[in-house]
């Protein structure tokens, strides 16, 4: 708790100096940064993003640019705002994959369940420094018109939560209606472990929780935590099945024109704020504010390495067929270097 406070007050006393000292200065360019999550930067990776960029960016650039955040979803639903980044209405925003889908499906690639052997691995093949972030990356942008600053995982590998019973084996999974996002490859996984998907925007899950249309869901640790679906939810089954990016975006055109200078500071910034935003969801993982606060609530069980081959085994082919057969030759390639690249790293 003690490391969460320091963080916090980091943090917030940053911002605060920002913003009292670019009171008098007048800014040339703004910067608008809508996000779901919450706006405290010691509850969610995009918070402490968020935050991070802002005071850097605002610091460095003495002023001449602004950064507005609009945390918690107030600009609309995920695929909305990047819809809003892509028409030039709002300059950036840090997506869930959910909300990417809709813009550049090849997102799905990577839903390979149990591709990832660990966090280590999923953040070099995520960054935009290795063969795969760079391929991935260009082809997202050339398609979208967007420009991608930064990927990162959500939070964590994903743990399944539901109001009905643990889940240890594939057997667990026969009839629960689990919450996925909008996301053809997680569907496909669920559906293929015996559960129905039901697939709902990230502002509905909570009450589809509550109410029972859905008996479970499945995110990861921190964002399960700050949700609170420990209110309406019995049982977490740690399962590590999958790992899905958020994707940092800025308009383009916006981008392009920015002068050089504040083009380096806004990569500079984003660099930073990234790996702050992986560094506190690896705090909220293994602090009070994760598994602990879980566990208060509710059952905890992990699955066994030998069930997790299990699941790998009906999941894994389902997720590949279904990717092999909505985006063909083009879905195959970037499998196959999603792949290689999570071999050149292990």
């Amino acid at each position: 708790m003690k490391l969460m406070n320091s963080v916090k007050s980091v943090m917030l006393g940053a911002i605060a100096a920002t913003v009292m000292a670019g009171t008098a200065l007048a800014a040339d360019v703004t910067i608008r940064i809508g996000h779901l999550n919450p706006a405290d930067p010691t509850e969610s990776h995009s918070g402490a993003m968020t935050a991070v960029f802002k005071s850097l960016v605002e610091t460095a650039s003495n002023g001449e640019i602004e950064v507005k955040l609009f945390p918690n979803g107030q600009l609309g639903k995920d695929n909305e705002v990047i819809q809003q980044v892509r028409d030039g209405i709002v300059e950036s925003c840090i997506s869930s994959s959910g909300g990417v889908a809709q813009h550049y499906p090849l997102v799905g690639v990577f839903d390979i369940p149990f591709a990832f052997p660990n966090i280590y691995v999923s953040d070099k093949v995520m960054s935009l420094e290795s063969d795969f972030g760079k391929k991935f990356a260009a082809d997202m942008d050339a398609k979208t018109g967007l420009h991608t600053l930064a990927m990162l995982d959500s939070g964590g590998f994903f743990a399944f939560t539901n109001s009905k019973r643990p889940i240890k084996t594939v057997e667990d999974m026969k009839g629960l209606r689990l919450r996925t996002m909008t996301l053809p490859t997680h569907q496909a996984m669920v559906n293929s472990l015996g559960a129905q998907s039901t697939p709902l925007p990230w502002a509905e899950v909570y009450t589809a929780l509550q109410t029972g249309v859905a008996d479970g869901q499945m995110n990861p640790i921190p964002i399960i935590a700050f949700a609170k679906f420990d209110e309406v939810q019995k049982y977490l089954s740690i399962t590590n099945h999958v790992i899905t990016p958020y994707v940092w975006f800025m308009n383009g055109d916006f981008y392009n024109n920015l002068k050089p200078e504040h083009k380096a500071i806004v990569d500079w910034a984003s660099e930073v704020a990234t790996n702050a935003g992986r560094g506190i969801s690896r705090i909220i993982e293994a602090s009070d504010k994760g598994l602990p606060k879980l566990a208060k609530k509710m059952e905890i069980n992990a699955v066994s390495p030998e069930e997790s081959a299990k699941f790998a085994a009906i999941a894994q082919p389902a997720v590949r067929k279904l990717i092999e057969e909505q985006f063909g030759a083009e879905g195959t390639d970037m499998l196959n270097a999603l792949m290689a690249n999570i071999e050149e790293y292990k």
